[in-house]
């Protein structure tokens, strides 16, 4: 018995040392966890922040980092070469790990981590060209010589950190998750920007509006998918003139579309990812200069998808948040002008029904002839097993995604058996775009700027020193006949392929309009005089037009009168159909609580405030309501649609109120508006009720909302709570659960510009540090930042508590 407990006394430990130094699941091996050398204890921040003094190999000369109350460095550099050296280092020191995972995942390399779970999503990315496209782009990258100098010498500075860095120093996700950081690559910069592209243009409507066209026919496809909205406020002022000679648009074939096959679905493109820019004349404001403003709504993470640095040569001093991942500054201003970006939504992305041979897919029919396919072999390494093959089968068009559809969610809105034609593939090198204007001085300088750049297509606003204010839809655009990709296109024919593009010079843009503002909100471009297809739906109108009213009428405008603009919650959807849903309640058969909810609406001012059940009740209320008006007709099982749009929807409730679309089809009685407003109005009582309790302030829409701010990896625990905040999806200040202004950014130009700005989020992405989360209260509480703009490193303030000296 003694022998058998000795012998245990010394197995178990070992069997304990084996298991608890293996991930299961997801859990990480335990000992490395807890080791007080290596284990998550080394993430814990120290209290001081001493100055350093290190060397970087490569560097030319000595770069001096200031790092402010708020972790921001301010890098200054003698030459571009040290500047984006000190970028890249400085960058992965705060933010490695995301740095690592957003390019993983890019590029579908998720199950190295992960294990075979993830198989899917890394397939996804492989098979819709993410990788492809990095390669083509990276291309483009190191054939001009700036842009091959800004790329390796930031990937040197990433490495230089990596390497300076022992097991225990790998921030706690590396550790949670249980692998290591590997070298920086030139390819991962181009990675991040196409997964920027992909996040904001990779909803597909074609495969629905075919399955329309297929099943109503032509009148009633026109009838309630417009070509141009009932209502829209666009960027281009209505009435501008274009100043150019168009090219020849091709005119559209007789039979462009592809048939659909019903057995697939997709996934329609979302509401919520936006963005507000805008820009007023010194004429419009108290100081007699340009003010600028942006808040691009996208993804709320922790860490943040922003990260805030200063770059100073003697070239050139320019602050802005940048990509973790790529050198330069993305959204921001320098001495002598600020700009900023919107998403402009133009169709860049078309699908192709192919025809191929026989079984073997070797040979796909095109412009009457067999033509062979290519194939590209995709090896996905696992953590937990061997590698898996795919191969992607690729047209001239593109990679033909599935030819079966997988179960990953993601892959809903790729039909199967199609190829993808995406400007995202193309060759391009956006880096030049920020370069230049990180350095521009002026308005010719920030056009230049705009030549260089693709994907994703972005308007640019600017404003300068000079007095100009200009916006920009930029982006390589296809030139195609009207409403090319508007359905799924036969990719036999040869007149649905893309034909060349349309000229930089010539994409939509106004400088110094008559009414003294730019702006935008991912609404038409233009109004119909454009000579150019770019898409035939953008954006619902409404922040649009709220951000263009409160312009118009603005005068002796300050940051301050931006920063509240920015947090406007009104709600122009309010505003039309309210009206409309009173109207049609009758109040005396109402219920003392439906009377109550009643009296809510009747007496709301049409802001989506935090505190506001009226909010909720609306917003409810109209959801439901056009579920009951469009989903008899367009819910068919085995039929995958959509619904017409919010604004055709607005036009029948205010000028069709009789219209046959509010019957339901599907019942013997025959349904009236008001049948429906009041079921609808029904159902949000009774489902509030259920959710939140007895109607009153539990009501609240922040409560009902719950915005929050979630890790990145959804690591529990490392996101943040509840926000007590308004906003909506249609209103300025654009907040849904988890989408929102990533980054406010308000900048008053002058002698010395002045730059406010913030994001929810820190510096940092250690969640053991103070800078990891320090912004968010700030940023839910609508105030900004000052930004310390230094015109030298000897102008230095009481804001800096950190120096880190760089030599050669």
């Amino acid at each position: 018995m003694n022998k058998i407990k000795s012998t245990l006394c010394i197995i178990i430990p070992i069997l304990l040392i084996f298991f608890c130094n293996k991930k299961i699941g997801d859990i990480p091996p335990v000992l490395k966890f807890l080791n007080p050398f290596m284990g998550f204890w080394k993430n814990a921040e120290r209290s001081g922040l001493a100055d350093e003094k290190i060397s970087i190999p490569g560097a030319k000369d000595s770069i001096s980092i200031l790092f402010d109350d708020k972790m921001v460095p301010h890098i200054f550099a003698t030459n571009d070469r040290d500047l984006y050296l000190a970028q890249g280092y400085v960058t992965a020191m705060h933010r490695l790990w995301q740095m690592d995972f957003q390019t993983r995942y890019a590029a579908g390399r998720i199950s190295e981590v992960v294990g075979h779970s993830a198989i899917e999503i890394d397939r996804y990315q492989r098979r819709m060209g993410l990788v492809y496209g990095a390669e083509n782009s990276l291309k483009g990258m190191m054939s001009d010589e700036k842009s091959r100098e800004m790329v390796l010498a930031y990937t040197d500075g990433v490495n230089a950190y990596i390497n300076s860095l022992s097991e225990g120093d790998y921030p706690i996700e590396f550790k949670l998750l249980d692998y290591k950081p590997e070298l920086w690559t030139p390819i991962k910069c181009a990675l991040l920007l196409k997964q920027m592209s992909a996040a904001l243009a990779m909803g597909s409507n074609e495969f629905y509006m075919s399955n329309i066209l297929q099943k109503f026919g032509n009148q009633v496809t026109d009838d309630l998918f417009p070509d141009y909205p009932f209502r829209e406020d666009p960027m281009i002022p209505a009435g501008t003139k274009w100043d150019f000679s168009t090219l020849p648009v091709p005119a559209a074939p007789a039979f462009p579309a592809a048939k659909t096959k019903t057995n697939v679905k997709t996934h329609e493109k979302v509401e919520g990812i936006g963005s507000n820019n805008w820009a007023i004349s010194g004429e419009k404001s108290l100081s007699g200069k340009p003010i600028l403003a942006n808040d691009p709504h996208l993804m709320l993470t922790l860490p943040s998808l922003w990260y805030q640095i200063q770059l100073h040569t003697t070239k050139g001093n320019t602050y802005g948040v940048s990509l973790p991942g790529a050198p330069g500054i993305v959204i921001g201003f320098n001495e002598k002008i600020a700009w900023g970006v919107t998403n402009v939504a133009a169709d860049v992305l078309d699908f192709y029904q192919i025809r191929f041979k026989d079984k073997q897919r070797q040979m796909y029919w095109y412009n009457n002839a067999w033509a062979p396919v290519t194939k590209r072999v995709e090896q996905i390494l696992t953590r937990d097993g061997k590698p898996v093959i795919d191969t992607v089968y690729y047209t001239h068009h593109g990679p033909i995604v599935y030819f079966k559809k997988p179960s990953y969610q993601l892959a809903d809105n790729v039909p199967t058996g199609s190829a993808l034609r995406w400007v995202v593939h193309d060759e391009s090198n956006e880096l030049l775009t920020f370069y230049h204007l990180n350095h521009a001085t002026n308005y010719a300088d920030y056009r230049k700027a705009l030549t260089f750049y693709s994907a994703p297509a972005q308007n640019f606003i600017f404003a300068s020193n000079e007095n100009d204010i200009a916006i920009t839809a930029a982006g390589k655009f296809p030139l195609k006949w009207k409403n090319q990709g508007k359905f799924l296109l036969d990719g036999s024919r040869p007149e649905n392929d893309w034909h060349g593009r349309i000229p930089a010079s010539q994409n939509p843009n106004v400088k110094n309009p008559e009414r003294k503002f730019v702006s935008s909100a991912n609404q038409s471009p233009t109004d119909q005089s454009y000579p150019y297809y770019i898409n035939w739906e953008f954006e619902p109108y409404e922040r649009g037009k709220r951000i263009n009213q409160l312009l118009g009428k603005m005068n002796g405008a300050t940051v301050d009168t931006m920063r509240k603009m920015q947090l406007d919650s009104y709600s122009i959807l309010a505003e039309n159909i309210l009206p409309v849903l009173l109207k049609n309640l009758e109040k005396e058969k109402l219920s003392p609580a439906e009377r109550k909810a009643y009296d809510y609406l009747r007496i709301w001012n049409k802001r989506y405030d935090a505190h506001e059940p009226a909010a909720t009740i609306f917003d409810v209320m109209a959801e439901r309501l056009f579920y009951e008006i469009w989903d008899d007709e367009f819910t068919v099982e085995g039929v995958p649609m959509r619904y017409p749009s919010r604004d055709r929807t607005v036009e029948l409730l205010l000028n069709d109120p009789a219209s046959s679309y509010f019957d339901n089809v599907k019942t013997k009685e025959k349904e009236t508006l008001q049948d429906l407003i009041s079921k609808s109005f029904r159902f949000s009582l009774d489902t509030l009720t259920k959710k939140m309790g007895t109607i009153g302030d539990k009501w609240a829409w922040a409560a009902y909302k719950r915005t929050n701010v979630a890790h990145m990896a959804k690591i529990p625990g490392f996101g943040s709570k509840d926000l007590d905040i308004g906003g909506a999806k249609g209103t300025i200040n654009s907040l849904n659960g988890f989408h929102g202004p990533s980054w406010r950014m308000v900048v008053e130009m002058g002698e010395t510009p002045k730059g406010y700005g913030i994001y929810p989020g820190g510096q940092s992405g250690n969640p053991g540090s103070r800078f990891y989360d320090n912004m968010i209260d700030t940023w839910a509480a609508g105030e900004l930042n000052e930004l310390l703009f230094l015109k030298d490193k000897k102008d230095q303030s009481k804001k800096i508590i950190k120096q880190l000296e760089i030599s050669k």
